[in-house]
């Protein structure tokens, strides 16, 4: 009866850490998600920026495994290249073994004033951020929590036969430990909590150091696994980066497990406190494996390039319109809202590509933008003749409502796919091609504008799916914002031509167009908002003043 209060109550701490995580993920990413979308997808530059984005996107959401899928969804698109996504994954590991190392500085009794932080700001605040903000407090306040939790229900272990028996068994087969704990962390998705696992455990002082070792390997091990089983079914590019991963920490538990019987002196020797020595040991085994694998990130993508060869002819054609779902409307909607959120996602590819080329003046990034915009063309057609077809069977009202928004959302992205290639498109080569350089002032202008422009259109993605009213209403408001900028933008570029700038002079149309094009996509984007907010009774006729 004892040994099954101990584990309910071990398996129930770890059960409230892993819920914690979820909790800090989706907080973060519902108050901070556009922008480390943003952050993930353009801080990718240089090998020390692909490092450190890796790095800062992973504490914040407490996810390695988010930031590696994330990452892999990038290089899919050809937003990062690959070498960079192999650094910034080297950053996400590291991102991971800090989070270990400060949640065990011993402030666990801050976690009810976090907690309740973390309702406070929930509770308080009608805005979308604040309350994803709070949902992250509470979640880190469960994780402190939790390692209380953890370190209570250990406790009795250590004068338990049975488990001194078992522990002394895996201490004389390290691989067996290795594994063990690998499955575990593949099993619960978190490297995070078998690492934590282990350190309540080595608080009771029934783990050898060389034990400890192994166990912290395999909780590396085992959380490289989930994203590569989340990508089996992406793109072979997006595979590569997931599975070169995997190979890292395999190849670098590899060289570590056979090291560990030489080391154990050397851990012992040194002036660090034995309870805290898995966190130790697991910032220092990520903090080696950047350091060593960073310079082969290059020759890790060649070699995953070989192994995991690009298919015979990509697949540009409708992978969710199952004819075979005609007859069952709601299955049909759902496929072909997957369909447009897969033209979505090929719209915010060409969007980045065109940001990228204006910002790096590299005519290489707008290549494939044409190609994007046929497949585009292509989509949102075999979408409305889909639908069409759908429509014949007969549907019942709230049926016929939600294929109307489908296949509107759909005409929108195509309208902006157009708007990118013949217009942004052209007028960025332009820039390219002539030499031409905007003012500083200028330049700036625009580059927030396309970054407001790209993190709308995810909102947008989100509002299609979710038909979140608060988000829709936020979207519009967004859009009168932008209006604002390419006014504002307008005027202080005229001043700029008045007081005789060469800069403004030579890229005046340029300006102009690109500032007009950006507004007119932004338009676009905000439709999908439109059908919600008449659906609750939030908009209005008519945009003119009462009595005007």
């Amino acid at each position: 009866m004892q040994s099954t209060i101990v584990m309910v109550n071990l398996f129930g701490a770890v059960a409230l850490l892993l819920f914690g995580l979820s909790l800090v993920k989706d907080g973060v990413t519902r108050a901070f998600g556009a922008r480390l979308r943003a952050g993930l997808a353009q801080g990718t530059d240089g090998s020390l920026r692909s490092f450190v984005t890796g790095l800062v996107a992973t504490l914040a959401l407490q996810s390695s495994t988010a930031t590696a899928l994330m990452t892999a969804s990038f290089v899919e698109k050809g937003l990062i290249r690959s070498r960079m996504a192999q650094i910034v994954l080297l950053g996400a590991n590291l991102g991971t073994a800090m989070t270990a190392w400060i949640v065990a500085t011993g402030i666990e009794w801050l976690s009810p004033l976090v907690i309740l932080i973390g309702v406070v700001l929930h509770r308080a605040s009608r805005s979308n951020a604040r309350q994803g903000l709070g949902a992250a407090f509470v979640g880190i306040g469960l994780m402190l929590l939790s390692l209380h939790l953890l370190g209570a229900a250990t406790e009795p272990m250590r004068d338990s036969p049975a488990l001194g028996a078992f522990l002394s068994m895996l201490d004389s087969a390290w691989p067996v430990a290795l594994l063990i704990a690998a499955g575990l962390a593949f099993a619960s998705s978190s490297s995070l909590a078998v690492v934590m696992l282990v350190l309540s455990l080595s608080t009771t002082g029934i783990l050898s150091v060389g034990l400890t070792v192994a166990l912290v390997l395999g909780a590396n091990l085992g959380g490289a696994v989930p994203p590569v089983m989340a990508t089996l079914g992406s793109a072979p590019s997006a595979r590569r980066v997931t599975i070169g991963n995997l190979v890292v920490r395999a190849i670098g538990c590899l060289i570590a497990l056979p090291l560990t019987g030489m080391s154990v002196e050397f851990l012992q020797s040194l002036p660090l406190p034995r309870q805290n020595l898995p966190v130790d040991i697991h910032l220092a085994f990520n903090l080696a494996v950047a350091i060593l694998a960073w310079p082969f990130a290059g020759l890790l993508s060649q070699l995953m390039a070989r192994f995991i060869p690009d298919g015979e002819a990509e697949e540009t054609g409708p992978r969710y319109l199952d004819e075979t779902t005609l007859n069952t409307p709601v299955m049909a909607l759902s496929g072909a809202t997957r369909e447009v959120l897969r033209v979505g996602d090929l719209v915010e590819a060409m969007l980045m590509r065109a940001a990228n080329a204006f910002n790096n003046n590299d005519l290489s990034d707008v290549r494939d933008i044409g190609k994007f915009e046929k497949q585009v063309d292509q989509l949102q057609q075999e979408v409305k003749i889909f639908l069409s077809r759908l429509g014949r069977d007969g549907l019942s009202a709230e049926d016929g409502r939600r294929s109307i928004v489908i296949i509107d959302y759909a005409i929108n992205l195509e309208h902006m796919g157009d708007i990118i290639e013949k217009g942004l498109c052209e007028q960025i080569t332009k820039k390219v091609s002539n030499g031409l350089k905007f003012s500083e002032e200028g330049y700036q202008e625009l580059k927030s504008l396309f970054n407001l422009t790209i993190d709308n259109l995810r909102v947008a993605q989100t509002i299609f799916v979710t038909r979140n009213a608060d988000l829709a209403k936020q979207l519009i408001e967004v859009k009168v914002n932008v209006r604002h900028m390419e006014k504002r933008s307008a005027e202080r570029h005229i001043e700029r031509l008045r007081d005789g700038l060469v800069q403004s002079l030579q890229t005046s149309s340029l300006h102009l167009d690109m500032l007009r094009d950006l507004k007119r996509v932004n338009a676009h984007i905000a439709s999908v908002a439109y059908p919600i907010l008449e659906e609750n009774g939030l908009l209005s006729e008519s945009r003119l003043r009462p009595g005007a």
